[in-house]
């Protein structure tokens, strides 16, 4: 499975997790097992907000890209991601965000 993010900058959070040609998005499982090598599925056939553009099988791998919600800390990786190719089954790893680091309140700026 090859999977392409499109970063968005959003507040919501999306878990992924593999299972052969089934993906699981924050708990809601969607199984491409019924496409075969060259069918394509658009976006629009698929009910849910976190797939973009088209689902294909390129020889008798599923390829999707899905919308990848930044945080305010998001890094470079999050906000440029490369493919993820050949992802295993279980959670799929995303590029984690930059550290967030504590703001000084008030009262101590003026120490």
């Amino acid at each position: 499975m090859k999977i392409f993010l499109t970063p968005q900058r959003r507040d919501d959070t999306l878990e992924v997790v593999r299972s052969g040609s089934t993906l699981i998005l924050n708990g809601e499982a969607f199984d491409f097992s019924p496409m075969g090598q060259g069918d394509t599925l658009p976006a629009t056939a698929i009910a849910s907000d976190w797939f973009f553009n088209t689902v294909e099988n390129v020889g008798g791998e599923i390829e999707l890209t899905l919308i990848f919600p930044l945080p305010s800390n998001f890094s470079p990786e999050q906000a440029f991601p490369v493919p993820l190719v050949d992802v295993p089954d279980g959670p799929v790893i995303f590029p984690a965000p930059l550290p967030i680091t504590e703001t000084e309140s008030p009262a101590e700026v003026g120490q």
